[in-house]
């Protein structure tokens, strides 16, 4: 899911360069004189005078990459052709997490969720043909952020930009490890190293790279995590303060810089459907941030104290069940971030209709641009001061959510900070909670969700007629040919260069030094993302972040009558006919997918409905979850993945398990999977698949009480679930 922020300006958005092929041309102003002059006379009318004082429109993105370097650089070239004002980099996961993709936990994710990046020369062709100069770079990366933008560094030098030159590079690193712990997953390194790598980075661009922003603080997916709006703000102001109080400790930036640091701080927020709310949001936002970076931090220059932030509109809210209804969603989501001029978004980029059901192809990436487009450039809301200017009800809604942030904020800092509250499990706790209650709602019918949990019948839908071609796949061949590439890179190069440059690493990691010049010549030297990766491990080691499922609360009560009651019996009554004393369900979470939302809703659900949960978190090899699965003696093994990477992992863990001699042990799997895949997976003998039209989690966890009695040959129960 996606990115990011670039700079934003709450008066008239300035900053980021945009690409010259992308700027009005003279046949563009020729076009528009014409269309002043049709029928108009001698005189201009108002509306042609007006619109020529219209604000400049938000840098408009697309989530994108995938496949290979070459495959995506052509994308990234098309796009830009189509009128999109800036780049937006999505990694695969094992550049993401700092595997090379060879790696036994990279099998089936290379190239799924994004481009791979493993040395310079995949950098290299990445960004063939497009100059950097003049191009305004976001980039979804955050354990080895530091990694890529010195890869970014290097090729913008072997394009011929000099030292100045370099200075000028306008872009974004995400570089938010907090959030990684919380929703993402795709942390490496425990809080303290990590907060230095990223301290590092913010040092170091100031210094060299002054136009680049080095952090990207993201609330998207805390929201994503199930953050309501108080907690979005909240977690993520904490996380700016965890961040600007370690570069200003550091000594690394001099106290009178500490304006240009601030400056250089861009956020990434999410905006829901509910959009009334979350443009208020944006506003609690911005008062926030201007009081944090004035009394905390002594900032005097209100320019320093702009929230600037950019935005993925909701793709949690994404439907498989009616996904033509997600259309109207992601604009009424753009509103939230486009309509205030106050709170307006500095860079906007939308996901695609068809994300619920797959991979979105260039059309469907396409069509989200074009809406991004009609708005700016086709309506007249880039004509007018703020809209909402004076609303007492825009004005009490805000100062609430501003309020209320306070609070939370204060709670995180009394235990310690946004660091120590991660360590704790109190904010990942938080979090599952809230996710916890969003699904009850919806359950319930509480929460409306047209198509799914109302208004469900439907015509049949064009845009799903053939569902195979509805999303993007990647070609199996594709991982082999990139781990092939990578072992002639590494045949290639200078071996003892290689070495000696990680070797290098491994010294100022050991030490107190800034990381970043060893890194980039590790960059030169030809040393591969996995490596780099590794060598930080060696020193810093490794980190598993708490799940917070054990300390959820109850979100659905098992009252007599209800739902969940109902599969409380049933969990009860199979325990009893298999002689167990519970029911043992392992959730797992094979490869590189981070996003554990939904594995961690169905853990929570499970044990709330009598099962004996075991859930070890993200990352996890095949191998790991058989082994836990025989070792638990567990009746089902429920297998979460959402990157693409089931068709590979899947089979693994069903063959694994047949080895093992625990082949009757049935297998459920949920995720984000086509139609074709589903079938496959059943055939290879999957008990049953979950896709996101099954929202409703005690029925899942119903229908896996109704697998354990069929895999272990008794009767069906008559307990309605």
């Amino acid at each position: 899911m996606g990115e990011h922020g670039a700079p934003r300006d709450v008066s008239e958005p300035k900053g980021a360069p945009v690409p010259k092929e992308t700027k009005p041309s003279a046949a563009r102003n020729e076009r528009s004189a014409a269309l002043r002059n049709v029928g108009t006379g001698p005189e201009l009318p108002e509306a042609s005078r007006t619109q020529k004082e219209r604000d400049r429109p938000w840098l408009m993105r697309t989530y994108a990459g995938h496949s290979t370097a070459e495959a995506s650089n052509e994308l990234y070239r098309r796009n830009l052709a189509k009128g999109q004002t800036g780049l937006s980099v999505a990694f695969d996961l094992p550049t993401q997490t700092g595997y090379d993709p060879d790696h036994v936990l990279a099998r089936g994710e290379v190239g799924r969720v994004g481009v791979p990046v493993s040395h310079l020369g995949d950098m290299r062709r990445l960004f063939q043909d497009i100059p950097l100069e003049r191009t305004n770079t976001s980039m979804t990366i955050n354990a080895t952020a530091m990694w890529l933008l010195a890869l970014y560094q290097v090729v913008a030098e072997e394009q011929g930009l000099d030292r100045e030159a370099v200075s000028r590079l306008s872009g974004t690193t995400q570089n938010d490890i907090v959030k990684e712990y919380l929703s993402r997953g795709t942390h490496v390194f425990p809080p303290g190293p990590s907060l230095r790598l990223t301290t590092d980075l913010i040092a170091y661009t100031v210094a060299h790279l002054p136009k680049w922003n080095p952090i990207n603080i993201c609330s998207y997916h805390l929201q994503e995590a199930g953050a309501t709006p108080v907690q979005e703000i909240a977690y993520a102001m904490s996380t700016a303060v965890a961040v600007l109080d370690a570069v200003r400790d550091s000594g690394q930036v001099p106290a009178g810089r500490m304006g240009d640091v601030v400056g250089r701080i861009s956020f990434f927020v999410n905006a829901g459907v509910r959009f009334v709310e979350e443009m208020c949001k944006m506003r609690a936002f911005t008062r926030v941030w201007d009081r944090i970076t004035r009394e905390r931090y002594g900032i005097e220059d209100p320019r320093h104290r702009r929230f600037r932030y950019g935005v993925q509109v909701n793709s949690l809210g994404l439907t498989e069940a009616q996904p033509e209804n997600n259309v109207q969603r992601i604009v009424l989501e753009m509103l939230a971030v486009t309509l205030s001029k106050d709170a307006r978004a500095r860079a906007v980029q939308l996901p695609a209709w068809n994300e619920a059901l797959g991979l979105p192809r260039p059309w469907d990436q396409q069509w989200s641009l074009r809406i991004q487009q009609v708005l700016a450039h086709e309506s007249d809301l880039l004509e007018y001061e703020d809209l909402f200017a004076g609303s007492h009800v825009v004005e009490a809604r805000t100062a609430e959510l501003a309020e209320a942030a306070w609070a939370e904020i204060g709670r995180v800092q009394e235990m310690g900070g946004a660091m120590a509250a991660v360590e704790s499990g109190y904010l990942k706790a938080r979090l599952v909670a809230a996710h916890a209650e969003r699904r009850a709602r919806i359950e319930s019918g509480e929460e409306k969700v047209v198509g799914v949990n109302c208004f469900e019948s439907t015509e049949p839908s064009p845009l799903t007629a053939d569902l195979d071609t509805a999303v993007l796949t990647v070609d199996p061949a594709v991982e082999r040919n990139v781990v092939a590439a990578l072992r002639r890179w590494r045949g290639d190069r200078d071996e003892d260069r290689a070495r000696r440059a990680l070797d290098g690493l491994r010294r100022t990691a050991a030490g107190d030094g800034n990381l970043m010049p060893a890194t980039l010549e590790c960059a030169r030297a030809g040393v591969t993302t996995g490596e780099w990766a590794g060598a930080l491990r060696e020193v810093f080691g490794e980190y598993r972040a708490p799940t917070g499922v054990s300390s959820a609360p109850l979100a659905t009560p098992a009252e007599a009558g209800s739902a969940l009651a109902a599969v409380r019996a049933k969990v009860s009554a199979t325990a009893a006919d298999l002689g167990a004393g519970r029911l043992r369900l392992l959730v797992g979470k094979p490869g590189l997918d981070g996003h554990s939302n939904g594995a961690e809703q169905i853990a929570v659900r499970a044990r709330d409905a009598g099962f004996e949960v075991v859930y070890q978190g993200i990352r996890l090899t095949p191998e790991q979850i058989v082994a836990a699965a025989v070792a638990e003696d567990v009746h089902c093994v429920g297998l979460s993945i959402l990157s693409g990477s089931h068709a590979e992992l899947v089979p693994d863990v069903l063959d694994r398990l047949r080895h093992a001699g625990a082949g009757d042990v049935p297998v459920v799997v949920g995720g984000i999977i086509p139609r074709a895949d589903a079938e496959a997976l059943r055939a290879a003998g999957v008990a049953a698949v979950f896709t996101p039209k099954d929202f409703g989690i005690t029925e899942i966890i119903g229908r896996i009480v109704d697998e354990i009695r069929t895999a272990n040959k008794l009767d069906p129960l008559e307990v309605p679930a």
